[in-house]
C-alpha cells in the first residue's frame, strides 16, 4: 500500500508541515517588532516598549523551532532524495548556501542583541539590530522561494551529461513563477502574525489579563489585517494565472476540471473521482473558473484529461486549495467586520468579538499549509517540473527505516507543538507583567 516513494513524500511532507509554520511567523513578527520598536522611539510610549518585549519572546520561541526543525529537513535531501542533489545539486546547493551566509548568519549574529540588548547597547544599535533580524527572516525566505520555485518554473540552467548547471543565475532566480510565489508567501507570513497577535490579543482581554501594550498591538495588528488580507486575494489571482501559463495541470486540479471546455463553472463544493474522472454532488457557479482564470465566461480552461499521467492527485490539491481560499475569505470578512465594529480599533472588541478572534488564532497557520500544500503537491509527478520526477530522485531505503523515521518524526513533531501552543500562551498569560530592563 505504501511505497518507498510514497512513504519518503510523507516523511518529507511531515518535515515541511512542521517546519514552516514558525517561519511564516517569524518573517511576520519580525516586522511588527520593528514597528514597534520604531514606534517607542518615536513617541516614547512604554506600552510600545512592553509590546515589543513581550513579542520578542514569542518571536525567540518562534525562531528556535524554526531552526532545528530547519537542520532536521535539511537532511533529509541526502538521506530521501539523492538524486536531487546528483540531478541539480549543482543548482540547488549554492541557493540554500546562499541563504545560510546571507540570512541566517545576519539573524544570529543580530538576534541576541535585539532580545537582551535594550538599555545595554544604544537605541541606534538596538534598533538596527531589530532591522538586521527582520531583514534577515525576509532574506532567508528569498532564497528558499527562489529554489521553490525554480523547480517550478525552471530557467536558466544548462545541461550537460544528465546533470543540470547555472547558465544565467538572474534567470535561475527571477523565474517566472518566483516574484508571484514570493510576495504570495511574505503577505500570508505577515497575515498569519497579524492573526496570531490579534488572537493572543483577544484571548488576554477573555482572560482580563490585557495591559496597556494589548491595545496598541492589536490595533496595529487588526491595521495590517484589514489593508492585506483584499492585497492577499490580489496577489493570489495573479499568482493563478501565471500558474496557469505555466503549470495548466495544476490548476485544473485546483479546479476540479476534467475536460477542456469553455464556460467552466467555478465549482465550490465536490468529491473529485478519479477512477470516473468525474465530481460527485457538485455546487458550482455558472462560468465562474472561465471568468476568473480568462477574465471571459466563454474562455476555455484545460482539463486534465489532456494531461493523462502526468498531473497531481486531484482531491488533495482540490481539498487543499478550497480550505487555503476558505480562510482568506474567512480572514477578509472577520478583520473587516472586526474593524468596523471597534472604529478600526480604536474601541476594545466585544466579548463575543474576542471569542471569533480568539478562535483565528492558528488560521494564517492553516491558509499557509494548504497553500503550500497546493504547490507541492500539484507539481507531482515532478520535483523540478518537466526535468527531474520524484520517482526519479527517491533513494532506495528500505520500507522498515522510513516508517520508523515517520513514526518518530509525527511523535516528536506533535509534542513540540503542543509545548509551542501551551508555553505561547503562558507568555500571554505573562505580556501584562512584562518588565522593561
Amino acid at each position: 500500500m505504501f511505497d518507498p516513494t510514497l512513504l519518503a513524500r510523507m516523511q518529507f511532507a511531515a518535515n515541511i508541515t512542521f517546519h514552516i509554520l514558525f517561519p511564516t511567523l517569524t518573517i511576520g513578527l519580525g516586522w511588527f517588532l520593528v514597528f514597534f520598536r520604531f514606534a517607542y522611539q518615536k513617541t516614547r510610549n512604554l506600552a510600545w516598549m512592553q509590546a515589543y518585549h513581550a513579542w520578542t519572546k514569542i518571536f525567540a520561541l518562534s525562531f528556535g523551532l524554526g531552526v532545528v526543525s530547519g537542520i532536521t529537513m535539511s537532511f533529509q535531501f541526502g538521506t530521501n532524495w539523492p538524486g536531487f542533489m546528483e540531478k541539480v545539486g549543482n543548482i540547488a546547493g549554492p541557493l540554500l548556501a546562499y541563504e545560510v551566509l546571507t540570512a541566517f548568519f545576519l539573524e544570529a549574529v543580530f538576534v541576541g542583541i535585539m532580545l537582551f540588548g535594550f538599555n545595554r547597547v544604544s537605541n541606534r544599535v538596538h534598533i538596527f539590530a531589530t532591522l538586521c533580524v527582520a531583514v534577515g527572516t525576509t532574506l532567508s525566505a528569498f532564497w528558499i522561494l527562489a529554489l521553490n520555485s525554480w523547480m517550478q518554473t525552471p530557467t536558466g540552467h544548462v545541461e550537460i551529461e544528465g546533470v543540470l548547471h547555472a547558465g544565467n543565475w538572474i534567470e535561475i532566480i527571477f523565474n517566472p513563477s518566483f516574484l508571484y510565489r514570493m510576495t504570495h508567501m511574505y503577505l500570508a507570513s505577515l497575515l498569519a502574525s497579524a492573526f496570531l497577535i490579534l488572537g493572543v490579543s483577544a484571548y488576554q482581554r477573555l482572560k482580563k489579563m490585557e495591559g496597556d501594550a494589548t491595545a496598541l498591538a492589536s490595533r496595529t495588528a487588526l491595521i495590517v489585517a484589514i489593508i492585506l488580507t483584499p492585497l492577499q486575494i490580489f496577489i493570489g489571482d495573479l499568482h493563478g494565472l501565471n500558474t496557469l501559463e505555466h503549470q495548466p495541470q495544476k490548476v485544473a486540479a485546483m479546479e476540479g476540471n476534467w475536460d477542456t471546455k469553455s464556460h467552466v463553472p467555478l465549482i465550490l463544493f465536490a468529491i473529485p473521482d478519479a477512477k470516473t474522472q468525474t465530481n460527485k454532488y457538485e455546487i458550482s457557479i455558472p462560468n465562474g473558473a472561465s471568468i476568473i482564470l480568462k477574465h471571459d465566461a466563454a474562455g476555455v480552461v484545460p482539463g486534465l484529461k489532456d494531461y493523462p499521467n502526468n498531473h497531481p492527485p486531484v482531491g488533495a490539491v482540490f481539498y487543499a486549495f478550497r480550505i487555503m481560499v476558505g480562510v482568506g475569505l474567512l480572514m477578509l470578512i472577520i478583520s473587516w467586520g472586526v474593524a468596523l465594529k471597534t472604529r478600526f480599533g480604536k474601541q476594545a472588541p466585544s466579548r463575543p468579538l474576542n471569542r471569533m478572534l480568539y478562535a483565528m488564532t492558528f488560521s494564517g497557520w492553516a491558509a499557509t499549509v494548504a497553500g503550500w500544500y497546493v504547490t507541492e503537491v500539484g507539481r507531482q509527478p515532478w520535483l523540478v517540473w518537466g526535468i527531474l520526477k520524484v520517482k526519479d530522485a527517491v533513494s532506495d531505503v528500505g520500507q522498515g527505516t522510513l516508517w520508523f523515521s515517520f513514526i518518530t518524526y509525527m511523535l516528536v513533531y506533535a509534542v513540540l507543538l503542543w509545548a509551542y501552543i501551551k508555553v505561547l500562551f503562558y507568555l500571554a498569560r505573562k505580556m501584562k507583567t512584562v518588565h522593561i530592563h
